[in-house]
């Protein structure tokens, strides 16, 4: 060491392995165990009960256990980057149970042994939902201990500030990832007074070029680190990081600033040993190719069959509820801004139009909403609890101004404000559900609602509708953000 300089003792070892990661994965690894015994055991006694021809030796289900135990293993299913995040862990689960299947298929017929068939087909069509469940219990308990700041793993950011702060909000809306930066870092900011960077969780630490990384793992006790701004780093930097982080066991993660992206939109492509990001243009088309336009009608077919009783208990309540017409058609703009007339059920009061003016908004931006709204009738509270108001609309889709799926509809005065982003909105038609209803539906602000919105138009899928009603289920039940 020099005169003049400093030194800063080295951090102690990181482990990107914490405790509760390891706990973790032992856990899933014996519910695994457990489900495969269980879905085995139940296959045997049924088969033994006379649900399949021939017998079944207890030492082939010991050997399908056994193979489709490691095979989960093997191939990743419990690798720390997949639990509990995304949807690769089920794909895994998925991929294991078919390469298990198929390999005990070869293995006995080049055993010349009897295929016990119906043992094999039990076995698997019963375990791989099984396994699937069992994941899926998991993980919802560690989303609901992240939501509250338990299991997440402390990250630092090396970048500029504003692209920090874009990380920072994007974490904090994504609790369920298990990410919480707790630092950042600029390798060439000049030296100044400490600095903090606020958002909705405190203060993060911002630490200048007087500091080293060893200082800047140490100040924010990271065990994962985030580059957002590679040439912060300078020539080299990435894989200069790359090898000091790799001696301290820390995890790297370069984050490309795409967000609201989905992963089906991005492939990889290399260009010699560089390596860059494709992203393939916004899926707005797609949706209006035939298959939703069918989808949409078939679905709200059914749902007007199978609903027909609330639709008449509904219509009733809100005739005896209070005096006025049963349904409230309100103008909207749909798809390329053309107006239509969408169906609700009223649950207002039936001058509740001419009484807005009156009313102070809660929401900020260009939404109108109020928790307590006085024009609210008795019966229209129990009905926007649980959406019952909403159900009018199915008609709207069979007639093709809605879809079941979309953006939320707009009222003319809020399209007359939209800005060339908003307006992107109108590229899809407009849905009974959305994002926007299974993220926190009046409980969003106006941002957050077009954020989602306009992530639904940019990265639409048949697949995804299907989550985002599957969702919707479950929102609607709880009745979180309505009034």
């Amino acid at each position: 060491m020099t005169d003049g300089e400093t030194t800063v003792p080295r951090a102690a070892p990181l482990t990107r392995h914490g405790p509760w990661r390891r706990r973790y994965r032992q856990v899933v690894s014996l519910i695994d165990l457990a489900v495969i015994a269980a879905t085995c055991a139940v296959a045997l006694a049924l088969h033994t009960a006379g649900f399949g021809p021939g017998r079944v030796s207890i030492w082939l289900g010991g050997g399908v256990l056994a193979a489709w135990w490691i095979a989960l293993q093997g191939l990743g299913s419990v690798d720390e980057h997949v639990l509990a995040d995304g949807t690769r862990e089920y794909q895994r689960v998925v991929r294991a149970s078919i390469t298990t299947f198929a390999l005990t298929c070869t293995a006995l017929v080049f055993a010349e042994a009897t295929v016990p068939r119906v043992f094999l087909i039990l076995v698997f069509v019963g375990g791989t939902p099984a396994l699937l469940a069992g994941r899926k219990a998991v993980r919802s308990w560690v989303v609901r201990r992240r939501e509250h700041g338990a299991l997440s793993t402390s990250v630092l950011v090396i970048g500029g500030t504003a692209a920090a702060r874009s990380i920072v909000d994007h974490l904090i809306r994504h609790r369920s990832a298990g990410l919480h930066v707790t630092g950042v870092w600029v390798p060439d900011r000049p030296s100044r007074a400490d600095d903090t960077l606020s958002s909705a969780d405190g203060e993060v630490p911002v630490l200048d070029e007087s500091h080293d990384l060893d200082h800047a793992l140490r100040t924010s006790g990271a065990s994962a680190v985030i580059v957002t701004d590679t040439e912060h780093l300078g020539h080299q930097g990435l894989k200069e990081l790359a090898w000091e982080l790799h001696e301290r066991d820390v995890d790297l993660m370069v984050s490309p600033h795409v967000i609201d992206v989905a992963t089906t939109r991005v492939t990889l492509q290399s260009v010699g040993t560089m390596s860059l990001l494709h992203l393939e243009e916004p899926k707005f088309e797609e949706a209006q190719r035939w298959e939703k336009a069918v989808f949409d009608r078939l679905f709200a077919l059914a749902a007007v069959v199978a609903l027909s009783p609330v639709l008449l208990a509904t219509a009733l309540a809100v005739r005896l509820g209070s005096r006025g017409p049963i349904l409230y058609r309100s103008e909207r703009v749909g798809l390329h801004g053309e107006p239509f007339q969408m169906l609700k059920f009223r649950s207002m009061v039936d001058n509740a139009d001419d009484l807005r003016d009156g009313l102070a908004s809660d929401a900020d931006g260009l939404l109108f909403k109020m928790r307590e709204d006085p024009r609210v009738t008795r019966v229209g509270k129990a009905l926007r609890r649980f959406s019952l108001d909403e159900l009018p609309q199915l008609f709207n889709v069979l007639r093709g101004d809605m879809s079941i799926v979309g953006p939320r509809p707009p009222l003319p005065a809020e399209v007359e404000q939209y800005d060339e982003h908003a307006g992107r909105r109108l590229l899809v038609k407009q849905g009974i559900t959305g994002l926007w209803q299974v993220s926190g539906r009046s409980n969003l602000s106006w941002e957050d609602t077009l954020r989602l919105d306009i992530d639904y138009v940019e990265n639409w899928s048949l697949l995804r509708d299907l989550q985002i009603i599957w969702r919707t289920v479950r929102a609607v039940l709880r009745g979180d953000g309505a009034y």
